[in-house]
């Protein structure tokens, strides 16, 4: 099990406990989930959905989510993926009503060309982040995506800065040979 792995085990062992508890109405329990889950839901969104605007309030209604839905939690399952679920859901909810507060807005503040183009790149860009070796793709979308240092990045995927920038290097090369053999601009 790599270093990582141990990490994402220990918090799932630590946040279902902290769900738990919170459910027999241990309040300083759900107080440490709430404050563990915000840092890591922010990172989830950031690496997700790319900057938004507003994350903070995506983040905080992200957490009013898992407040209301606590109740819904078995203790018996994995922890992740129903924080995950719930946080993927509350997130698209919130792009889509500030993609509708956009559509609402006058003609005349058209989204402008350049808009468009920077969609499709990312979209290409997911496209291949998805192809790329887990341990190049963990270390794009840390600095990338979710704007670590590289040494945040490193000390999260628990390897040393030097080898974060090599994986960095091997990566952008994978994802440059990808998008040369597609023939789309680098």
């Amino acid at each position: 099990m790599t270093t990582n792995e141990q990490r994402w085990a220990a918090d799932e062992a630590r946040w279902a406990a902290w769900m738990a508890r919170a459910q027999d109405g241990d309040q300083a329990a759900y107080g440490a989930l709430l404050a563990a889950l915000s840092q890591a839901v922010e990172t989830y969104i950031r690496v997700r959905f790319g900057p938004i605007v507003g994350l903070e309030d995506c983040v905080q209604e992200c957490l009013l989510a898992v407040h209301h839905a606590r109740h819904t939690y078995d203790p018996a399952r994995p922890f992740r993926p129903w924080l995950f679920t719930l946080v993927r859901h509350r997130t698209i909810d919130v792009l889509r009503r500030t993609q509708r507060a956009r559509d609402q807005e006058p003609a005349h503040t058209a989204p402008a060309l350049g808009d468009i183009d920077a969609l499709a790149r990312r979209l290409d860009g997911v496209r291949v982040l998805e192809r790329l070796a887990p341990d190049h793709r963990e270390a794009i979308a840390l600095t990338q995506y979710a704007g670590c240092t590289t040494a945040e990045a490193a000390a999260w995927l628990g390897i040393s800065e030097t080898a974060l920038k090599a994986r960095l290097r091997r990566g952008l090369i994978a994802i440059r040979k990808l998008l040369d053999a597609e023939g789309l601009p680098t």
